[in-house]
C-alpha cells in the first residue's frame, strides 16, 4: 500500500468525509427561519470537500496504479473488521464529481424548495457523506453499508419534497428495485467473510475463489449493481423516480447514483470474479444492447420533458457496460470517461428542464415551441448539451464513445456495430426535442414570460460546460490519472 500525506495528514480522506456530518450539525441548531443562512452554510460544507479533493488530485501519483492516501481505522477489530479508506485513479474522479454537484444541486433549490428547507438540506449533506464513503472505502462489508444507506435520504428527496402527486410511489420503487437486489449481495459477502476471514479489499484480491463460487457471487453482485445502472429488466424505477424528483433529486440521481453500478462492476465484479466475468459476458452485452434500443426507442415516444431525458440516461449508461466488459484498457478507461461525462451532461439536461419548469409549471413538450426567441442563452446552454449528448467531437461524450466502442472492437466487432447502432438513435430523439423547444411559433398561450437564464443559473451552467470542454478537448488531464489504475484491474484480471 501506497500511503501519501497531504497538508502533513495522512488522514486526510477521513477528515474530508467528516466535513458533511460537520454541515449537518451547524444546520440542526440554526434556526429553520434563518432559510438564507442555512443555504449559506450548507453551500460551503458541501463545496469545501470538492476544494480538498482537487488539492489531493495536484498530489495524487499518476505513476502510481495502487491506491493511494491509505487510512485504517479499527472498528470491531475481535473479528477482524475495519475501516479501511484510500483512492486511486478510478475513484479519484467520481468523488471529484461528487462533490461538485452536490452544492450545484443546492444552488439548485435556492429558490424552489422553502417547505422543510433544513431536512433538504441536510438529506444532500448525508448524500454527500454517504458517497464519499462508497467511493473511498477499501472494505466490502463498508461498502454495503454505505451503498445501501444512500437509499434512505434520496428515498425522501423524492418522496417529501417530489414535484407530483405520484412521488412517493416512485420513491417507493426507487427504494424496492434497489435494495431487493442488494439484500443478496449482503449474503453473498457474509459467505466471503466466512471463507476468507475478513472484507478487507485489498486481501480478497490475493483470494482465489472457484470458477463455481464465482459464478454464485458475480450473479448476486450483478443483481445489486445492475439496479443502479439501470439495466434490463430492472430499469423501471429510474424514468419514475426521475419524473417526480425535484430538479436536484434528478441531478444527484443521473449524476452519481447511476455510477454507483458502472463503479461496482469496475471495482468488485472484475477483479474478484475475473473467470465469472468472462463467463457472462455474453449475457451481459445482450442486456446492455437490448437496453440501448429499448431506452433509445422508448425515448421517441415520450412527451414528458424529464422522461425523455431519463431514458436517454438508461442507453447511455448500458454503453459504458459495453466498455466495461470489453477487459481491455481501452475500453474500460472510455467506459470511466463516460461515466464521467454523463454525470455532468445529464445533469446539465436536468437542470435545462429545471429551468423551464420553475418558470411555467409544466414538463410537457408540446407546451413549449419558439424559446430561441425568448430565452436566446438558455437555447445555447441547450444546444451545447444536447450535442455533448449525442457525442459531438470536442465534447466529453464523443471521446468517451469513442474509447469504448475502440475497446469493444477489438472483442467483438458485431456488439459494437449494435451498440453504435443504438446511439444513432439517440442523436435521432436528442435533435427532434431540441427542435421542438428551440423553433417553431412561440406558443405565447402557455409561454408568457420571457426571462432568460438569471445569474444563478449561469454559474450553475458554467463549471458543467466547462467540465464538459476539458474532458473532451484534453481527456488525458484525466486519462493520464486513470491508466495506472486500469492497467493494475486488467493485469490481475489475466494474471
Amino acid at each position: 500500500m501506497n500511503s501519501t500525506p497531504l497538508f502533513y495528514y495522512q488522514d486526510i480522506l477521513f477528515y474530508t468525509s467528516l466535513i458533511p456530518l460537520i454541515g449537518i450539525l451547524l444546520l440542526v441548531f440554526i434556526s429553520s427561519e434563518q432559510q438564507k443562512l442555512l443555504k449559506v452554510v450548507a453551500l460551503n460544507f458541501s463545496s469545501l470537500p470538492f476544494l480538498i479533493f482537487l488539492c489531493i488530485w495536484g498530489a495524487f501519483k499518476k505513476s502510481v496504479g495502487t491506491f493511494q492516501f491509505v487510512t485504517t481505522l479499527l472498528w470491531i477489530p475481535v473479528i477482524n473488521l475495519n475501516i479501511n479508506l484510500g483512492i486511486d485513479g478510478i475513484s479519484l474522479f467520481f468523488l471529484l464529481l461528487t462533490t461538485l454537484l452536490i452544492p450545484l444541486c443546492i444552488l439548485i433549490s435556492w429558490n424552489s424548495i422553502n417547505s422543510n428547507l433544513k431536512g433538504y438540506l441536510i438529506s444532500f449533506l448525508i448524500i454527500e457523506f454517504f458517497l464519499i464513503g462508497v467511493f473511498c472505502v477499501l472494505d466490502l462489508l463498508m461498502f454495503y453499508i454505505f451503498f445501501e444507506s444512500i437509499l434512505i435520504p434520496m428515498f425522501l428527496v423524492v418522496g417529501i419534497w417530489g414535484s407530483r402527486e405520484r412521488k412517493m410511489l416512485a420513491s417507493y420503487y426507487f427504494f424496492l428495485y434497489t435494495l431487493l437486489g442488494s439484500v443478496v449481495m449482503l449474503l453473498s459477502i457474509l459467505y466471503i467473510y466466512n471463507q476468507v476471514g475478513t472484507t478487507d479489499y485489498e486481501i480478497l484480491l490475493t483470494f482465489v475463489f472457484s470458477d463455481f463460487e464465482q459464478k454464485i457471487l458475480w450473479f448476486t453482485f450483478f443483481l445489486a449493481f445492475a439496479a443502479k445502472v439501470p439495466m434490463m429488466p430492472v430499469h423501471l424505477w429510474l424514468p419514475e423516480a426521475h419524473v417526480e424528483a425535484p430538479t436536484a433529486g434528478s441531478v444527484i440521481l443521473a449524476g452519481v447514483l447511476l455510477k454507483l453500478g458502472t463503479y461496482g462492476f469496475i471495482r468488485f465484479s472484475l477483479p474478484l470474479f475475473p473467470q465469472a466475468s468472462f463467463y457472462f459476458t455474453p449475457f451481459v452485452y445482450t442486456i446492455s444492447l437490448l437496453g440501448i434500443v429499448y431506452a433509445s426507442l422508448t425515448a421517441i415516444r415520450q412527451t414528458d420533458f424529464k422522461r425523455i431525458i431519463a431514458y436517454t440516461s438508461v442507453a447511455h449508461m448500458n454503453v459504458v457496460m459495453l466498455g466495461i466488459f470489453s477487459f481491455n484498457n481501452v475500453g474500460i478507461e472510455g467506459a470511466i470517461l463516460q461515466s464521467l461525462s454523463h454525470g455532468f451532461v445529464a445533469s446539465a439536461l436536468f437542470v435545462i428542464i429545471g429551468v423551464v419548469y420553475e418558470r411555467y409549471r409544466t414538463r410537457l413538450v408540446k407546451y413549449y415551441g419558439g424559446l430561441v426567441h425568448t430565452m436566446p442563452l438558455y437555447i445555447s446552454v441547450f444546444l451545447f448539451f444536447t450535442m455533448a449528448n449525442i457525442g459531438f467531437p470536442g465534447t466529453s461524450g464523443f471521446i468517451g464513445e469513442f474509447l469504448i466502442f475502440a475497446g469493444s472492437f477489438k472483442v467483438n466487432s458485431s456488439i459494437t456495430f449494435f451498440g453504435a447502432t443504438g446511439m444513432i438513435l439517440g442523436g435521432c430523439y436528442a435533435l427532434w426535442l431540441f427542435n421542438r423547444i428551440a423553433y417553431g411559433n412561440l406558443k405565447s398561450q402557455y409561454i408568457k414570460q420571457t426571462l432568460d437564464l438569471n445569474k444563478r443559473e449561469v454559474f450553475i451552467f458554467v463549471p458543467l460546460i466547462c467540465y464538459t470542454l476539458i474532458l473532451g478537448l484534453t481527456p488525458d488531464i484525466c486519462l493520464n490519472s486513470i491508466h495506472m489504475s486500469v492497467n493494475n484491474l486488467v493485469e490481475n484480471m489475466y494474471f
